[in-house]
């Protein structure tokens, strides 16, 4: 597994051809699909497909928003949003990737939902001569993408057990609540807050192999066992994502343990919110997906164009806390804008 894919190469042949094509135009059509981007004019229309892991959720509607606001400030690219509804749909989204393909569009940012899984779409995609930006999670080594655009996820779960030790004094039994095996996003929260929670020698971790899966009632279903075996000495459980975490909290306010055992997420909602406010999370690991979402757009271009493009770009990590919620820059990344 490579957290660093390799750095690519451009789409067209030089920064001449490119200026040639975006001035000339070759008749292409600008029509577009819902909630797309386009320029106006004479020039040639870049096509551009921003596939996320999946559409339902709201990070993934903010990545949408700061997709469309790279391809507005560009101008003349047209965003194609298309990607499974749910997370763990690993077969659809290869299918996205591959009708993008004989789409001939220019370009591709994706976030695969499994590490292994998309390797060989990438590759075909690479092979027509289309390039391919990686985002929010990483791919297994082999294809030759431009960049990886991401959150530190090492350092969020390194930042998810610092706020852990914090708030349950640096002592006691905690769950660490794995996602979906292949995702690498996930994976490597999970590392980080394995290895940063080594440096509390009184805090033992009880279990840390269990999976909760793509949606909050299935995660819910999990936490409601854990805490038959182990909720009568627990104090805190970390959730590495948001569908993970909303099963949490609810498992744990029917159980009536809401406030006893300390919850840190990642990734907000509005029940994660609410829970923040009302000590029912104690603390929720912060991603900046508008970013995200621009500078895939923004490095696939720089490409295109023929400049060189940094093979990790990170977006930055954040915990937002009880006591600085309200923080104006916290605020906004707790309830980043969404596409409408």
């Amino acid at each position: 597994m490579s957290s660093f894919p390799r750095f690519g190469f451009p789409r067209f042949g030089s920064l001449a051809a490119i200026v040639l094509l975006l001035i000339a135009g070759c008749g292409r059509s600008d029509t577009q699909t819902a909630g797309n981007s386009s320029g106006s004019g004479d020039q040639e229309t870049l096509r551009i497909a921003v596939i996320p892991k999946g559409t339902s959720h709201k990070f993934w509607k903010s990545v949408h928003l700061g997709a469309k606001r790279a391809a507005d400030e560009i101008g003349n690219i047209e965003i194609i949003w298309r990607g499974p509804v749910v997370e763990d749909d690993t077969g659809s989204q290869i299918e996205v990737v591959k009708n993008m393909i004989t789409m001939q569009v220019d370009g591709i940012a994706l976030a695969p939902n499994q590490k292994g899984g998309l390797v060989d779409a990438v590759d075909e995609a690479i092979g027509e001569g289309i390039p391919v930006v990686i985002f929010d999670s990483g791919l297994d080594e082999g294809p030759e993408i431009v960049s990886y655009v991401a959150t530190n996820n090492f350092k969020g779960g390194e930042l998810a057990a610092d706020q852990m030790a914090k708030a349950i004094g640096e002592k006691g039994d905690v769950i660490l609540l794995r996602y979906l095996a292949g995702s690498e996003s996930t994976e490597r929260r999970e590392e980080g807050f394995l290895q940063g929670i080594k440096k509390y020698p009184d805090i033992k971790v009880v279990s840390s192999d269990e999976f909760a899966g793509a949606n909050a009632t299935g995660s819910k279903e999990k936490v409601d066992q854990l805490l038959q075996i182990h909720g009568k000495d627990l104090s805190g459980i970390f959730a590495v994502c948001e569908p993970n975490a909303n099963g949490t909290l609810e498992s744990l306010r029917n159980a009536g343990l809401n406030k006893k055992v300390k919850l840190i997420a990642f990734d907000p909602s509005d029940a994660l919110i609410e829970g923040l406010r009302d000590g029912s999370c104690s603390g929720i690991v912060l991603q900046d997906p508008i970013e995200m979402g621009y500078q895939s757009i923004m490095s696939l271009v720089k490409s295109m164009q023929g400049e060189e493009v940094p093979e990790f770009q990170s977006t930055g990590e954040y915990v937002a806390t009880p006591l600085n919620m309200d923080e104006p820059e916290i605020k906004k990344l707790l309830n980043p804008e969404m596409v409408q």
